[in-house]
């Protein structure tokens, strides 16, 4: 994590939020331009994160939910007005997968996402407050294909597609293949997986779970661990921890012909 010591206008944030901030050294560790976080420095230490209301409201829902199973970080507030959300986790042990003591055991590591990616999939996905997430995802792709929006500049010479019509052409013609049976992070990258010394501490960033198909999470922990690494070598490993028989490549495919639209 890169932080930033900033100072902020505390006036300018919800009046509830406002005791947890009063005192505290902040710190900008924001990695996205669709929100910004805000670390603050108090008792065992704290993340605000602004952004879009819509968003930030299904992140605190699927962050409660996450929590209760044991895989994230306490919501310990969420508070919104007509276009922004400010929602408060606690922070959790450790750090992310891109800590350079993760990295520089590539092989432990791959097989740790792909254990702990197969532990996710295999939990009941029962009340889980998106249950819709293969209708929206698609809806998603198919709303930013009508938009022109096309990049696979980020995404691995084995699943690039050369136009807009070739990607949307698989989109369209298998799209429908995805599957809603499984409970899905949404954005598995080892940014958004927290360990404290190998151990499992929690997910953060759950703004794009739900239920939905398994190949989504297993499509950003193959990209994320290429893009990390700076190589495909460590991909199989990560496929054999999670459970090569449950792996359909071509859905992988689909699922990365999806992705292009953002």
């Amino acid at each position: 994590m890169t932080v930033t010591e900033v100072a902020i206008d505390i006036d300018e944030y919800p009046a509830e939020l406002r005791p947890l901030l009063t005192g505290a050294k902040l710190y900008d560790s924001s990695c996205s331009p669709e929100a910004r976080v805000i670390f603050i420095d108090k008792d065992a230490g704290y993340f605000l994160k602004i952004g879009r209301a819509a968003d930030l409201n299904r992140e605190y829902e699927l962050t409660r939910y996450f929590h209760d199973k044991g895989l994230a970080a306490k919501a310990v507030d969420y508070r919104s007005d007509s276009e922004r959300g400010y929602l408060i986790t606690q922070k959790l042990p450790g750090g992310d997968c891109i800590a350079a003591k993760y990295l520089e055991q590539p092989i432990r590591l791959a097989e740790l996402l792909g254990e702990r990616l197969a532990l996710l999939h295999s939990l009941d996905c029962s009340g889980c407050p998106v249950q819709n997430h293969t209708e929206t995802y698609l809806a998603k792709a198919k709303r930013n294909y009508a938009a022109d929006t096309f990049d696979r500049s980020h995404f691995p010479d084995s699943f690039g597609y050369l136009s807009a019509e070739e990607a949307w052409g698989v989109v369209e013609k298998q799209g429908h293949l995805l599957r809603t049976d499984t409970l899905l992070h949404g954005d598995y990258c080892l940014p958004n997986i927290m360990l404290d010394d190998w151990r499992f501490s929690g997910f953060i960033d759950l703004d794009s779970g739900g239920v939905g198909d398994r190949h989504v999470d297993i499509f950003w922990g193959v990209w994320s661990l290429r893009f990390n690494l700076k190589t495909d070598i460590y991909r199989e490993r990560f496929i054999d921890a999670y459970g090569r028989g449950t792996v359909d490549e071509e859905m992988l495919r689909v699922v990365a012909a999806a992705e292009v639209f953002g």
